[in-house]
């Protein structure tokens, strides 16, 4: 065996480009990113070079030009930075994936500090091959040093030679291939640049191509001072809004919105909005921009944004996030877990704040934010201990108590219990007996509230969320002890249960004849069912056999006329009994069709009788 050798892997550019073109971004539209954030970089060198009196201060302000020419095909960057020696340019770009941004973060930043800079692959400049087939630079060093001209074909060919160019900096033309020519439209250009580089921290001025007015002011298109970057205290919730507005394009007003300003050792900003939701369907399509160092990076990153709060729209710019080559996605590690936690955190007190400090707000905005915060609140156990004491019921009344307020006004009548109704209009009448008595109902009315009321009688021990049909024993002023058999007996017929529970009591300051009540965990299960579709077997009859109950108010006028009317007409009993019947119905359930036919027929009948006697 021969002594060991070492070497270095060498890459064939022949091979490599087409590699490059293909897969090493998902999306072509990043080129321009990349090529702009060189340009950026470029001047956040030079600057940082000047506050070290290394280099002199120029006489123009800093920019980036992006210029469209459609008849020569061409597509330039240019940026008055750092520039380069024609060593740097041989170093930095006839060599794939070694990076000037680090060596020069290392040589004046110190290691672990990135100072506003954002490449460090050393890949970006070679997006532009992506829609190119010829790239050409012209650059002058900060230093004095000649300018250069360096050229480059598709198959990575390239010439170097002397460039006429008198200003420092770098310019970067783009010779667009034939089969790209949509980079060539001035549009398309605009959308890229509003989209990747709308908070670049330096102005992007873009010429389209088009004769302009002499008179004509020149605007960059992106703001350099984004928001996230302002101090908590120096906004407004004006400044939030119109923000909003111009990132979302949403010109309905957020419900509020949280500031992020995370330092060390998590070094990161924000704004995040719990937008106006018009429909409960629409709380799934959130938006929150990732940004890196002001640059557009993704949409909705799941390991930054945890999914149930993934509704949330909103930016964050974190520049020590873990991102792969590409920047399209995360290499997830401990710091986006302490990233994500924060956010967490974040939510949470703003709820905890606004509950607090803003009470009438936090209701107002309540009916729009509860899908959230119920949902999280099931999914993550932290946040649902940071805000445990802030959930809200929406009562029928109008007014809104937490549950820990709801439980204190209750001990007198119905310690640890909370009645709540799912249906306001259909279990009217049960609503309206629970509020005679003085006992106030929740409003429950979507799949998720009932699931988080399971969820929190788990967490709070002792407490139970029943539905105003499930328990009618707080209604009862008396149970009556002399139980009428053949009462109980023709109820049994008339509903055609004969296995029918039927209790006999006095509901308090009410005249209602009879109502029906279905235990807690007899219904819960059979919405469960219904849930899973466990119900829809091949015996369309099958059902989830409820634990049902036929509450007869003995005191009630009609009850009283029934008694009586049993002992001299069996059948006119009868058909007292059923309309009863068909009446606790109707207030617990919606009736089936044929029920309803029925009910309606007999309910004529019994108004034609009423009409001839």
């Amino acid at each position: 065996m021969q002594n060991k050798q070492k070497g270095g892997i060498s890459v064939d550019a022949a091979n490599i480009f087409p590699v490059i073109k293909k897969w090493l971004y998902s999306e072509k539209d990043i080129f321009l990113r990349e090529i702009v954030s060189n340009a950026t970089d470029a001047i956040t060198k030079l600057k940082r070079l000047q506050s070290l009196g290394e280099a002199p201060t120029g006489e123009l302000p800093f920019s980036i030009h992006v210029r469209l020419n459609k008849a020569a095909s061409t597509l330039t960057v240019e940026d008055n930075g750092i520039g380069m020696t024609e060593e740097e340019l041989k170093r930095y770009i006839c060599s794939i994936a070694l990076s000037g941004a680090v060596d020069f973060i290392n040589k004046y930043e110190g290691e672990g500090s990135k100072g506003g800079i954002i490449g460090h692959f050393g890949l970006g400049f070679y997006s532009a091959f992506m829609v190119s087939e010829q790239v050409e630079i012209h650059t002058r060093s900060y230093t004095g040093a000649p300018a250069v001209h360096w050229t480059c074909t598709a198959d990575g060919d390239y010439e170097i030679e002397p460039s006429e160019r008198k200003a420092v900096g770098t310019e970067i033309i783009m010779h667009i291939e034939q089969g790209e020519s949509e980079y060539l439209d001035a549009q398309q250009i605009r959308t890229i640049l509003q989209k990747y580089c709308a908070f670049m921290p330096v102005p992007i001025y873009f010429d389209d191509g088009s004769d302009k007015k002499e008179d004509e002011d020149e605007s960059p298109v992106n703001d350099t001072e984004p928001l996230w970057q302002k101090a908590p205290a120096e906004c407004t919730e004006e400044d939030y809004k119109v923000f909003y507005n111009k990132v979302f394009s949403d010109f309905r007003e957020p419900l509020f919105s949280i500031h992020i300003n995370a330092d060390y050792p998590l070094n990161f900003k924000g704004i995040l909005y719990f937008p106006r939701i018009s429909n409960q369907y629409e709380s799934l399509e959130g938006q929150v921009k990732l940004y890196y160092n002001q640059v557009f990076v993704a949409d909705n990153i799941k390991e930054v944004i945890p999914e149930y709060l993934l509704m949330l729209k909103g930016v964050l710019d974190c520049p020590e996030l873990p991102l792969n080559v590409s920047r399209s996605y995360l290499q997830t590690n401990s710091y986006v877990s302490k990233v994500s936690a924060h956010i967490i955190k974040k939510v949470a007190d703003k709820l905890v704040s606004l509950s607090k400090n803003e009470r009438e707000r936090y209701e107002k905005v309540w009916n729009d934010i509860k899908t959230f915060v119920e949902y999280a609140a099931m999914r993550d156990t932290k946040f649902r201990d940071r805000i445990k004491d802030h959930f809200l019921l929406k009562l029928t009344t109008g007014e809104h108590k937490t549950i820990d307020e709801y439980l204190e006004a209750a001990q007198s009548t119905h310690e640890n219990t909370i009645y709540y109704t799912t249906d306001k209009a259909l279990q009217a009448q049960y609503v309206a007996l629970f509020e005679k008595k003085g006992i106030a109902v929740a409003e429950l009315d979507s799949i998720l509230d009932t699931q988080f009321a399971a969820s929190e009688e788990g967490h709070r021990q002792g407490v139970k969320f029943l539905r105003v049909d499930a328990d009618l024993g707080a209604l009862e002023a008396s149970k009556d002890d002399t139980e009428n058999q053949a009462l109980r007996n023709l109820f049994c017929t008339v509903s055609g249960n004969d296995k029918l529970t039927v209790k006999q009591s006095t509901l308090e300051n009410s005249n209602v004849p009879a109502i029906l009540s279905v235990s807690e965990e007899s219904r819960r299960m059979e919405d469960m069912m219904k849930m899973y579709r466990m119900a829809q077997s091949d015996d369309e009859d099958f059902a989830f056999p409820l634990d049902m109950a036929l509450v007869l108010n003995t005191e009630a006028p009609l009850i009283k006329k029934l008694i009586r009317m049993q002992e001299s007409s069996s059948e006119k009993a009868t058909a007292l009994a059923t309309q009863i019947y068909r009446l606790a119905l109707l207030s617990h359930r919606r009736l089936s069709a044929d029920e309803l036919k029925t009910f309606l027929e007999d309910s004529y009948g019994l108004l034609l009788d009423l009409g001839e006697s």
